[in-house]
């Protein structure tokens, strides 16, 4: 299997390859040269397998020659290991039509710990076999950090530099990646919103200052094989609703597209899916770019739901060249316009590519209020607030009520508590294996929303022996 970028002029990678390099070096993001895809038989084959086993099955076309089979079923079976539940990511039904794919039951409470926890083995194992190392640098809104950090810390050969940005993630997120003690390890709070964070982690891969001197890597879902693992909770959740003889939809809280990107992907990978829901907040880029067309970013707002506080979202791009014939000299051309201009139109062929599968939602902070006290009053659920977005647009979707609508959940409610008590009146604890989270003490280094000010200091930091 070998991987392209999406601006078509970064050398094609195997898998091993786009693990480790994460952006391509024109600044694209890589896609493989075709979609692997299960027939109807084989696909019905999967019911009942294991989740590791399962991952295995769905992963293993993505992968090959870089892994064995038996080589990546040891390492989904030592990642899904950790998780609290035994189905990994359970599906809870709420009504006929509604249910939840809990995503959150990984080490750090969200849903990105399904896919991390599998990529910090990948990069071991990928450097241990070269005697490399790899200098991580990442961007997040709240969840991606923990998982991350959590994921790679005192992993050999590794080290990650994390860029959050000051006073915009929750409490618990923040402390989450902030207390882990490990000499690899490096929490930065920048001035600034998330995307600013994320526009200096995207202008490090090109900057030949740092790639000459180091390796760098990525753990946001910019990173191909992150993405790819998450594509297996769709199938998960699909055979467990009658797949392949009966198709469902998707409801995803989405921020920087790569959650419900995964769905496309089990999509063209032959799973039946009648609908991928797209659902915002305010901050509704995505939602007015799939409506009309027009990808602009405006200023970030600060919500209850912060992972989701971003105004430019990454996987878009990958869409973008798969919906608009995979022309990477013309989407370069178009992302740099926008990257320049902010603000871009989407092709005709780019906008119908999308809209047969992809509707979307924009939830304010009321509805998701409503959504919160629906659950916890109707259904007995707790949800966390990106979840309850979700959960908005899946209920009032106008699919056929036969057809499953399943949100996912992506975060434990506990993460975001003071949203959860304003809407529902209960404070949700969080679990005991989080242990003494607001005991530990905190560690990061602050530093001004400006890109030389962080590249010195991870080029000051970084270990490059």
């Amino acid at each position: 299997m070998q991987y392209v970028s999406t601006r078509g002029s970064a050398p094609a990678l195997d898998f091993e390859g786009v693990t480790l390099a994460g952006l391509a070096k024109d600044g694209g993001l890589y896609l493989p040269t075709e979609w692997p895809r299960f027939s109807k038989a084989e696909i019905a084959a999967m019911a009942g397998l294991s989740y590791p086993e399962l991952a295995t099955r769905v992963m293993m076309p993505f992968v090959g020659d870089s892994l064995t089979e038996e080589e990546l079923r040891g390492l989904c079976e030592q990642a899904y290991g950790r998780f609290a539940h035994d189905a990994v990511t359970p599906l809870v039904q709420l009504d006929q039509q509604q249910w939840l794919l809990e995503l959150f039951h990984g080490p750090t409470l969200a849903f990105k710990d399904v896919a991390l926890q599998l990529l910090g083995l990948l990069f071991e194992t990928f450097l241990g076999r070269s005697g490399k190392r790899l200098t991580i640098v990442g961007a997040t809104s709240g969840d991606t950090g923990s998982a991350a950090i959590d994921a790679v810390a005192g992993r050999e050969g590794v080290e990650i530099f994390m860029l959050h940005p000051k006073g915009r993630v929750s409490e618990v997120q923040r402390r989450q990646m902030t207390t882990v003690r490990a000499p690899n390890v490096h929490n930065i709070a920048i001035e600034g919103s998330f995307d600013d964070a994320q526009a200096m982690v995207k202008r490090m891969f090109v900057d030949e200052a740092l790639t000459s001197r180091m390796q760098i890597g990525a753990v946001n879902s910019i990173n191909w094989a992150r993405l790819m693992a998450q594509v297996v909770y769709y199938f998960a959740a699909g055979l467990q609703l009658g797949a392949p003889q009966r198709a469902a939809a998707y409801s995803v809280p989405t921020g920087n597209f790569g959650d419900v990107f995964a769905g496309y992907v089990a999509h063209k990978m032959g799973l039946p899916i009648k609908q991928l829901i797209v659902a915002t907040n305010v901050n509704d880029i995505l939602h007015r770019a799939l409506t009309r067309g027009d990808y602009s970013a405006g200023t970030v707002t600060p919500t209850a739901t912060p992972s989701m506080d971003i105004q430019v979202s990454s996987n878009f791009e990958r869409l973008l060249f798969d919906c608009g014939g995979r022309d990477g000299a013309a989407l370069a051309e178009q992302m740099r316009g926008f990257e320049s201009a902010r603000a871009m139109q989407l092709t005709n062929a780019q906008q119908e590519g999308a809209s047969g599968l992809f509707v979307s939602a924009r939830t304010d902070g009321d509805e998701m209020a409503q959504a919160l006290r629906w659950a916890h009053e109707r259904a007995g659920q707790v949800l966390d607030p990106h979840t309850a977005i979700g959960l908005h647009a899946a209920r009032i979707s106008d699919l056929d009520p036969s057809v499953p609508i399943v949100t996912l959940a992506t975060a434990h409610p506990a993460k975001f508590s003071d949203a959860v008590e304003r809407a529902t009146g209960m404070r949700p604890a969080l679990p005991a294996r989080v242990g003494d989270l607001f005991a530990r003490e905190e560690h990061y280094t602050e530093l001004p929303g400006n890109y030389e000010a962080v590249r010195d200091f991870v080029s000051e930091t970084a270990a490059t022996d």
